[in-house]
């Protein structure tokens, strides 16, 4: 799965916001995404990523919640 449909998984089964750190440390914790290279997502990278859905993704507090 994509780093986007990862967080929009894990926001929405964990009923609050995370933050960029929490995401990519799940992501990689679950195996959700896996890179080409192999290497672990990072936290800006998810960073990179809720800044481009922003009609998805909404920060507030510090954390990254679902828009609806």
């Amino acid at each position: 799965m994509s780093i986007e449909e990862a967080c929009v998984y894990l926001i929405a089964g964990g009923g609050h916001g995370m933050t960029t750190d929490q995401l990519a440390y799940a992501i990689n914790a679950r195996r959700l995404h896996v890179r080409k290279d192999g290497k672990p997502v990072t936290s800006t990278q998810v960073y990179a990523v809720i800044m481009q859905h922003q009609d998805i993704f909404v920060k507030e507090d510090g954390r990254i919640r679902l828009m609806y």
